[in-house]
């Protein structure tokens, strides 16, 4: 990309989110709206430049920075008596590592890394900021399913990573039954579901291989 190119298309950003501004000012000044195409106009040159420099990482990471900063502004300006804006920061800021390692993503190692790193985060989270409700087994559900998937296709034992599977949907599911709704055994019915994806790996793929 010449280098005019890209001074004319920040030069339009820069005067279109004057241009929001100003009519933001004068036509209601109780709801900053302008914000919310400012962060795309922000983001536009920024990614013109990475992707023809191909920066991908840098590209991230701006986006990442300036998300943050808006999500701490949203938050202080609407409900400042409850930092939500923490809750998007963990992958928010895990982005650029993960495009800047975007080569290691299949290794078990940051895998497994990442996982815990994202339990560790949403755990914490959950005991200071809403210790009645345990909603952290969600999050850790989800990213439990990276290193476990990662580790079984190395190897190609697809076998083995449906019973694993089926045992971590298992134990979730009797988590989820005892702790939200422990007067009504309803676990039961899709631990049943899920059984038939072991079983049907073993007698029609698994048995007939061996």
């Amino acid at each position: 990309m010449k280098r005019t190119d890209f001074s004319f298309v920040a030069a339009g950003s820069v005067m279109t989110i004057v241009f929001l501004i100003t009519v933001n000012v004068l036509t209601s000044t109780t709801h900053m709206w302008s914000i919310y195409p400012a962060i795309a106009l922000l983001l536009f040159p920024i990614g013109v430049y990475s992707i023809n420099k191909k920066r991908y990482t840098l590209f991230t990471l701006w986006a990442s920075l300036l998300l943050i900063a808006f999500l701490i502004f949203e938050n202080y300006r609407d409900t400042p008596d409850y930092p939500w804006f923490l809750y998007a920061v963990f992958p928010l800021a895990a982005a650029p590592i993960l495009v800047g390692l975007r080569k290691r993503v299949s290794s078990l190692g940051l895998a497994i890394i990442m996982s815990l790193s994202t339990i560790i985060y949403y755990v914490s989270l959950n005991m200071f900021l809403s210790p009645q409700h345990p909603w952290a087994m969600f999050p850790a559900f989800a990213v439990l399913w990276w290193p476990l998937a990662v580790y079984h296709t190395q190897r190609r034992t697809y076998f083995r990573f449906s019973l694993h599977a089926t045992l971590l949907l298992g134990v979730f599911f009797i988590l989820v039954n005892a702790v939200f709704s422990p007067d009504a055994i309803w676990a039961v019915y899709p631990i049943f579901g899920v059984l038939w994806w072991p079983l049907s790996m073993y007698f029609f793929v698994h048995k007939r291989a061996a």
